[in-house]
């Protein structure tokens, strides 16, 4: 299929943060395309799980923009032109002279590093890879396709008056009209660029491959293991209202949280147990891990919690990688109400359920707590769903054909 095509992939941020740009460079050079990524610094633990990342996979990482630790100076600069730009545009509002190199701190770094790479498509992974994709494209007069992880102009909140509302709506009404193609993470976000733009968006979920056939954890008398996951433990998470469902079930819960926290959250959060009546030792965090390990580290739990709060848009008609992982590990799946996930959760109703408020999680919690062969077959069913339906071997296909189809197209733009 992509034998003598080469594709370059771009991204303003790391590929161990970005679990969707490895899944299609992954999917891409396994059919065939030479694939290279270039991507930018964003934290240290990434930087860490990068190197063991990238070393084993068949298509070439190279990372721009500098870091701040073994390229200062450019690092230094990279910011530096980030800055500028960003005051400028607040002071004057040229979004046509200022937009592109004020999106993100590699920006500018991106574009000059893209130009150099002739490709037969490129591909932005984020909008702060945007402008770079559709430059290199116009330099070598080839196609530039654009997979919107997010929603992005509603990406912080519902503000249409905010300056991030501004800039990120200026550089898609810029880009995407001329994009070849548009897929999205979940089908509200693809039915609100299509609207916008009056196009097809093809929805590719943020689903992942399917797991090698491991026995279900049966919990049938231990206290109820609740997981949750993200790059940062913070507030806005919904994870407030998780300790106040925990407080109310009379279920012996655990509650496992893994990622980063926020300055100061881990003791808030503690603090927040505490006065629910839910004892330290049934508190767990848990440092960032690999990728690959995720899925190991998940399998062990018994709830999956997928505790979205809607506060922006974005986050509403947003399907995480945290979902297709619970079901990939076959975990129940406890899901706030916001839009995609309710909508999820009718279509898949076997993978578990949707709650309101604190109360209604708490019920969850307690039918789960007492009935535990309930339990038990939603998570085989969850885990079911996703070795037949919910897994990245469709939705990689569903990816590949958008592809095929771009660089089969008689005239590219």
């Amino acid at each position: 299929m992509g034998i003598n095509k080469k594709i370059v992939l771009i991204s303003s941020g790391q590929p161990s943060l970005n679990p969707r740009l490895v899944k299609e460079a992954d999917a891409l050079s396994g059919a065939g395309y030479e694939v290279t990524v270039l991507y930018a610094y964003w934290n240290a633990w990434g930087t860490q799980h990068d190197e063991q990342l990238v070393n084993g996979e068949k298509w070439k990482a190279i990372r721009l923009g500098g870091d701040p630790v073994k390229k200062r100076i450019t690092w230094f600069f990279s910011r530096l032109i980030y800055k500028i730009n960003g005051y400028a545009l607040q002071k004057n509002g040229n979004y046509e002279y200022y937009a592109d190199l004020a999106i993100a701190r590699s920006s500018y770094f991106l574009i000059k590093g893209a130009k150099k790479h002739k490709a037969d498509l490129y591909i932005a992974h984020n909008l702060g890879a945007l402008p770079a994709v559709a430059k290199a494209a116009a330099r070598y007069k080839k196609p530039y396709g654009f997979d919107a992880e997010d929603f992005h102009r509603q990406e912080i909140d519902y503000d249409i008056n905010s300056l991030h509302y501004k800039i990120c709506s200026y550089l898609e009404d810029k880009y995407l009209p001329a994009a070849s193609y548009l897929t999205a993470s979940s089908p509200l976000i693809a039915e609100k660029y299509a609207l916008l733009y009056n196009r097809p968006v093809t929805a590719v979920l943020n689903a992942f491959p399917k797991a090698p056939a491991f026995p279900i954890v049966q919990n049938t008398n231990k206290p109820l293991k609740l997981f949750w996951f993200s790059q940062t433990v913070g507030p806005g998470r919904g994870l407030e209202l998780v300790i106040n469902a925990i407080g109310q079930t009379k279920a012996i819960c655990e509650l496992h949280l893994l990622g980063q926290p926020v300055n100061g959250y881990k003791q808030e959060l503690s603090q927040l147990a505490q006065e629910a009546g839910i004892a330290n030792y049934n508190l767990y965090f848990y440092e960032p891990v690999k990728a690959s390990q995720l899925f190991n580290v998940a399998a062990q739990f018994d709830v999956g919690l997928a505790s979205e709060t809607g506060t922006c848009l974005n986050r509403d008609i947003s399907l995480t990688n945290k979902l297709f992982t619970y079901i990939q590990c076959g975990l129940a799946v406890a899901a706030s109400n916001t839009s995609a996930q309710s909508a999820f959760i009718a279509q898949y109703p076997q993978t578990g359920k949707v709650y309101n408020n604190a109360k209604e999680l708490s019920a969850i919690l307690s039918t789960y707590n007492e009935n535990r062969a309930l339990l038990y077959q939603t998570k085989k069913d969850s885990f079911e769903a996703g070795q037949t339906q919910l897994n990245w071997e469709n939705e990689s296909q569903k990816f590949l054909n958008v592809i095929e189809d771009v660089l089969n197209a008689p005239t590219q733009k």
